[in-house]
């Protein structure tokens, strides 16, 4: 899927998730746009001989809805066309390393050149830090993955922002997507930091390199050196080594022990290498700088160039299984499994319509036999349009040992929902005291892997809401 279809998909689901009570897009619109997006999706099937998806459907419905929105709420206009933070900063921040690189070697003595010259010795030593960086970075615990996509999930929206003056049902709405949008495209914003990241610096050399030979046309280099601590010896090993792939590469003449005598503290032979020094720093910057930079940033372009035409849009959530419906395809199934709890025949048509809310008006239910108190997890199978629940009861108190041991034995590997239903204690408790224990179970749930949701199979219609 494209980051484009990707992203008004999103906007459009996040914004009728936070419009439960339909006042920003009513019934009708929403089955306007439905209609509208199967008409579109099928004709373009018929125009390209092939099959109607479920992600064409999406992206219709999506352009239908946002159009009316903008429409009606000027100021929303500015989210639908909103774009990365990156967009400028992906040729400002190389021409800006351009510059800067140009008058890099400038930083030094203008009047004459230092074969220790601090400025292009500093480019060099920082890229190979960099470098090293790079490969310590990469070898991070995956755990830790969340600290490297910090950056990216701040630049993942640019400037983008909750414009004022909308109702709060849809600047909830923008909120709530601009954080899960941030997470999405963390993989593609991570890769476009990186090319913008190698590219400057590959930039940053290169105008040094410019600056060291336009000033060369104007200027009669003078190359000498100078140091405290450093002996002619210590000199010319520093110089062996840093210009030896250069001098292997591009054929150049490196400097003799003896020239390096001469050089020191601006000897009288200072004037003839002006020319072999500036040769010597260029192609090592080349070879050191330029060149590894702009294969990295190559590769990291790719990168951002496959994530963005294959944007992971995971579209296997009851949000999505709802509308496939409405596109066409098969009901959703809800299986549902209670642990130690028996569902008696009020609240099993609770169920049905907590898998309308969740699946479509179409969506059916299978019930389970109950798991026991302490039992091992049974084994359940995946297919296409089932979501899988585990049903608890907010009057038992979570336990690692049973309901957590459960929930990751059963959602190893899979999409798992764990309904809370909280029926029987909010009869039987004050209000603070059920909140409380529905945040417990949340982050119980969360921690184990399974998508919290809370229902009461007594009244359902009190918790529902979704996309229509």
């Amino acid at each position: 899927m494209h980051e484009k279809t990707a992203r008004a998909i999103m906007l459009v689901k996040a914004i009728e998730e936070a419009d439960q009570h339909k006042e920003v897009l009513t019934d009708d619109d929403r089955k306007f746009a439905s209609r509208t997006a199967r008409e579109l999706a099928h004709w373009q099937a018929s125009e390209q001989r092939s099959a109607s998806t479920l992600p064409d459907f999406l992206y219709h419905r999506a352009e239908q809805l946002l159009k009316r929105l903008a429409a009606r709420h000027k100021m929303f206009a500015s989210v639908t066309q909103g774009h990365s933070g990156m967009w400028g900063a992906s040729w400002l921040v190389p021409v800006v390393a351009l510059l800067v690189g140009g008058m890099a070697e400038r930083f030094g003595d203008p009047h004459r050149v230092d074969v220790l010259s601090m400025p292009l010795l500093g480019i060099i030593a920082w890229n190979m830090l960099a470098y090293l960086l790079f490969i310590l970075w990469a070898l991070l615990p995956a755990r830790r993955a969340g600290l490297r996509r910090g950056l990216a999930n701040r630049m993942a929206l640019g400037g983008g922002h909750v414009p004022r003056r909308l109702p709060h049902a849809l600047a909830g709405g923008v909120l709530q997507f601009m954080v899960d949008w941030a997470r999405l495209g963390a993989r593609l914003n991570l890769a476009r930091i990186a090319r913008i990241l190698h590219w400057s610096a590959a930039a940053f050399a290169v105008g040094a390199i410019l600056s060291l030979y336009a000033r060369g046309i104007v200027e009669n280099y003078a190359a000498g050196w100078e140091s405290t601590f450093l002996s002619p010896w210590h000199v010319h090993r520093l110089l062996s080594v840093l210009f030896a792939p250069a001098e292997f590469i591009f054929g150049l003449e490196g400097f003799t022990l003896d020239e390096v005598m001469n050089l020191h503290n601006w000897g009288e032979s200072h004037l003839g290498n002006g020319a072999r020094w500036v040769h010597l720093y260029a192609a090592s910057l080349v070879l050191y700088v330029v060149l590894p930079r702009l294969v990295l940033g190559s590769i990291a372009a790719v990168r951002a160039l496959w994530l963005r035409r294959h944007f992971p849009l995971d579209l296997d959530q009851p949000y999505f299984h709802q509308l496939s419906v409405a596109a066409g395809g098969e009901p959703g199934l809800l299986r549902v499994l209670p642990y130690s709890l028996t569902v008696d025949e009020a609240r099993s048509k609770g169920l049905d319509a907590v898998a309308q809310d969740m699946l479509g008006e179409q969506a059916r239910v299978r019930l389970l036999p109950p798991a026991a108190y302490g039992s091992e997890a049974p084994a359940l199978e995946a297919g296409e349009g089932v979501t899988n629940a585990v049903l608890f009861g907010l009057a038992a108190t979570p336990e690692q040992e049973n309901h957590g041991v459960f929930l990751a034995a059963l959602g190893k590997g899979r999409k798992l929902v764990a309904l809370l239903d909280q029926s029987a204690l909010a009869a039987r408790t004050d209000a603070s005291r059920l909140s409380e224990r529905i945040e417990l179970w949340r982050e119980f749930c969360i921690l184990h892997g399974a998508e919290p949701k809370v229902v009461d199979l007594l009244s359902p219609a009190e918790t529902s809401g979704g996309a229509a």
